[in-house]
């Protein structure tokens, strides 16, 4: 494994660590809040917060690449090649040398050049936003039916159905984008799914009017998880994140005034809740969900995401003194051995000229 993926499947984790522990917050948000609104102050506060990192990091960007400007433009008025020419130039005529010369050096530069250049950054500035619009439609889409869905149903079972992500991932990625997993992946789905099912359902299950909700939650999910894949690798990932917070942020917010009774008191008496899930479940937590899918395989990424049950059990143990059943115990060492086999790497077959193959 190369370090750029392990560092992407650390992020990962750490990412569910998050969300984990974020899962306390976004229950006990729901005592004094509507489930719609709870995500929108949410979102909002995200927007607010890597929105302006983005700004920031966009105007750093932008001056680094003017001063490299500047000082090719230098390089090429006053070459340091030992002429005498560049050694008798004088400091003080430098601005004006630059100001009179530059349209004739970049006029001098190749024009196919420039334009290639021009059309790269774009392209990858029309899929940041393509990329951060649809990465926000599905992230609220999902945040808001996961919401709802924990005012009907447990929060065992809402962890299970939306862990469900897992297998919907790599169904979908073969059938929209034919990618292909390894027959140990697949492997590491299929227990991963055992380990949720022990880890969370502790009675009977059926699927009821809240699971339906959650369940809407896992696709929707999904589908943010390979839009993720898709976009951060044609676009820049911070500036993705931004535009998808900003994005949900609307979304929820119409949805909240639509269906429910925001005021200000309600947002007040949830202010915790909502700072805590702003800040790490969303802005630290989706922000590293978008940089790190980069380096690794959409399925690992669900599969990885998935720990956030894991860890919100194992917080509840740490941090509130709760008894861990031998069920809940074996559903955790079952995740625990999925996520250690998709870190194997496993040979893949490729055809020879004769048509016989080889392992690579």
């Amino acid at each position: 494994m190369n370090s750029k993926k392990a560092l992407g499947n650390g992020l990962l984790l750490f990412t569910a660590l998050i969300w984990g522990t974020a899962f306390v917050a976004q229950r006990s948000g729901m005592e004094s809040i509507e489930p719609i609104t709870f995500n929108a102050a949410r979102m909002a506060l995200s927007a607010i917060l890597i929105g302006g990192l983005a700004l920031i990091m966009r105007a750093k960007r932008r001056r680094n690449h003017e001063g490299c400007h500047e000082e090719t433009i230098i390089a090429k008025i006053n070459p340091e090649d030992g002429s005498e020419r560049g050694s008798e130039a004088k400091p003080e005529s430098l601005p004006e040398a630059i100001s009179s010369k530059k349209a004739e050096v970049l006029s001098k530069d190749r024009p196919e050049k420039n334009a290639e250049v021009k059309t790269d950054t774009r392209t990858e500035t029309a899929n940041t936003v393509i990329g951060g619009v649809l990465c926000g439609v599905f992230l609220s889409v999902a945040s808001i039916f996961q919401q709802m869905g924990l005012v009907y149903t447990t929060a065992g079972k809402a962890g299970f159905i939306t862990a469900m992500y897992m297998l919907i991932v790599p169904i979908l990625g073969f059938v929209l984008f034919k990618k292909k997993n390894t027959w140990l992946v697949w492997l590491a789905v299929v227990l991963g799914i055992v380990g949720m099912y022990l880890l969370c359902i502790t009675g009977e299950f059926t699927l009821a009017y809240g699971d339906a909700l959650v369940l809407v939650c896992a696709v929707t999910f999904s589908g943010h998880i390979l839009c993720c894949d898709r976009f951060v690798r044609l676009g820049r990932p911070l500036e993705i994140a931004a535009i998808q917070f900003v994005t949900a942020a609307v979304v929820s917010w119409i949805a909240a005034f639509i269906a429910e009774e925001p005021t200000i008191a309600k947002l007040t008496s949830a202010a915790v809740p909502i700072l805590y899930c702003g800040v790490m479940s969303g802005a630290i937590g989706y922000t590293l969900q978008i940089v790190a899918q980069k380096y690794t395989d959409p399925t690992i990424a669900s599969l990885l995401m998935s720990m956030e049950s894991v860890f919100a059990v194992l917080a509840g143990v740490i941090i509130l003194n709760e008894q861990m059943t031998s069920r809940e115990l074996a559903g955790c060492v079952v995740m625990f051995v999925a996520i250690v086999l998709v870190q194997i790497p496993v040979e893949k077959r490729k055809e020879m000229p004769s048509g016989k193959a080889t392992e690579c």
